[in-house]
């Protein structure tokens, strides 16, 4: 079998090797659900192990199927890899493998037998707590005592931990800096996810007084105020309303018996349905779950038990019946539905749980800190669809409904038509001067930063021509856009000596990037273009900036 990359593929995987030739710490990748990362693993377990072929590495997870997962994907790349599993679930215990394929649960007492790592990976790196005193800490603290040089590299596609908080920030942070991300908007955008959009629902929970620990609500106690009997009935009754013409529906629910009580109301109405929680029957699972992938049956309850690691394409309508304050928990639950599947056209979300009021869009959530605000996003419901809109929409994204209003609405640099998802196409601005700037990076590696006025706002990139690797590629394909000569510069003061060189930049494309925007694209003015360069760019190489 010959495996190809997509391109965000291949940018993931130079991402990291451009970080580690200017920086010694421990990199995070960031890639939505469905978009690939075990194939991201295997290439960069392939190209560590070509470049240096005596390093041992290991691949560390806590759900078998992925473990299963990620050791075919190597397998399936590289049929005559050095590799083994470690995983009392599939029944193997090699601990001697060169890239060892581990479950968290099976190794994290067993680093005596495991011995020296190079590098361990982690998939589903939110998924490791910030205590020490846990199987993973204790696994990464054991292997860096026989190893204090091992570097570790996290996989993810929700850089923030369950309770709250950004998996590269604060002082007991187990990873340096994200180097890469691809998003559920970019995946939608490029045709590699399905879209979603999401209701409002009549039928919804009273959460006063449940209490709140480790950045969410308290198990029983949540399940204690959701799991009533006409609050159920009622909530079954909207998803067989949005759902009889979907043919494969998951429904999230706030503890074992409520997600069984919801499974029993669903077959009350004639409909197909089965529940896993964390109880059931490694056999029995495993018979459930091939049914649900195989159409046979229609609804699959959970108590968050299939939130990451699970797979069914076919997955076209999620009922948020859990509550949660974790945003990775909400990002994780709403990425079971943007697999792509023969027939399916979106992933329709329905949220009693208020996921996306807690939240925000699904492809622009902010992990919160604590004692921050912990208000609602700005959205409202369509009185004729029930979608979810942002509270700034003047017409519903899905029936074209008009909303009134009693006063103009305040400005915002960006608006979310559909909160479920803030993805916006890149827009191409005309840029009216350009400034380039020495960018001063204490102990990395200094670059250029471009300033592009486009009439009274400023847009920023960084061109790096001291950088290896892609950074490298792209700092060139710049300066060959815009007529400058080769050999093209290696280091930013030559690139500021010679910036003479280079014809003005007509447009760039921005789009927007959670406050802010990034510039993805630009445009050269042609050369018979009559832009005096003297009179459009200026240059600073004196302004650590």
């Amino acid at each position: 079998m010959i495996l190809s990359l997509r391109p965000y593929q291949t940018e993931a995987v130079d991402a990291l090797f451009d970080y580690w030739a200017t920086e010694p710490g421990n990199p995070l990748i960031d890639l939505a659900t469905g978009t690939g990362k075990s194939l991201v693993m295997a290439t960069v377990v392939q190209r560590l192990l070509d470049g240096w072929p005596d390093m041992r590495i290991a691949i560390v997870t806590h759900v078998a199927e992925l473990i299963e997962q990620n050791f075919q994907e190597l397998a399936n790349l590289w049929p005559w890899a050095p590799a083994g599993i470690l995983s009392a679930g599939l029944g193997q215990r090699n601990t001697h493998a060169q890239i060892l394929f581990a479950g968290i649960q099976t190794a994290h007492n067993k680093v005596d037998r495991i011995g020296h790592v190079d590098v361990l990976m982690v998939d589903e790196a939110h998924l490791i707590p910030p205590k020490a005193n846990t199987m993973y800490g204790r696994f990464i603290a054991d292997l860096r005592a026989i190893n204090p040089d091992m570097k570790i590299v996290g996989l993810t596609a929700t850089p923030f931990r369950l309770g709250s908080g950004r998996l590269d920030e604060g002082d007991d942070r187990l990873f340096d800096k994200v180097v890469y991300t691809y998003g559920i908007a970019d995946g939608i955008r490029d045709g590699y996810l399905a879209p979603l959009t999401s209701k409002g629902m009549t039928t919804s929970f009273d959460l006063s007084g449940v209490a709140k620990k480790g950045g969410d609500y308290v198990p029983g106690a949540l399940q204690s105020a959701v799991d009533k009997d006409e609050v159920t009935e009622a909530a079954v009754s909207e998803i067989i309303g949005y759902g009889r013409d979907r043919r494969s529906w998951m429904a999230f629910c706030s503890g074992v018996e409520h997600a069984v009580h919801v499974r029993d109301a669903i077959r009350r109405r004639g409909f197909t349905a089965e529940v896993v929680t964390g109880e059931t029957p490694k056999d029995e699972r495993r018979r459930i779950i091939e049914g649900f992938k195989a159409g046979h049956i229609r609804c699959l309850t959970n108590n968050s038990v299939l939130t990451t690691g699970f797979n069914a394409p076919a997955v076209d309508l999620i009922a948020a019946l859990r509550p949660t304050l974790s945003p990775s928990l909400y990002v994780q639950a709403v990425g079971r539905g943007t697999r792509l599947a023969p027939g399916k056209t979106n992933c329709l979300v329905l949220d009693f749980a208020g996921w996306v009021r807690t939240h925000g869009p699904v492809d622009d959530v902010r992990a919160r800190r604590p004692g921050k605000g912990q208000g609602e996003a700005p959205i409202k419901v369509c009185p004729d669809c029930h979608s979810l809109v942002h509270a700034s929409a003047r017409q519903c994204s899905d029936c074209g409904h008009e909303f009134e209003f009693e006063e103009k609405p305040k400005h915002k640099a960006t608006a979310d038509s559909a909160p479920i998802l803030s993805s916006a196409e890149p827009e191409w601005l005309p840029v009216t001067g350009r400034r380039f700037v020495y960018h001063d990076k204490p102990g990395g590696t200094d670059s250029v930063c471009v300033h592009f006025g486009c009439g009274f706002v400023t847009h920023k990139m960084w061109v790096c021509p001291e950088h290896k690797g892609f950074a490298k590629q792209k700092a060139d394909r710049f300066w060959l856009q815009h007529g400058g000569s080769a050999p093209t510069p290696k280091s930013v003061q030559e690139w500021l000596d010679r910036a003479g060189e280079l014809r003005p930049t007509a447009e760039i494309s921005v789009r927007p990037n959670g406050r802010y925007f990034e510039v993805v694209g630009v445009r050269a003015a042609a050369a018979n273009d009559n832009i005096p360069a003297s009179a459009f760019d200026a240059v600073d190489d004196d302004i650590p900036f």
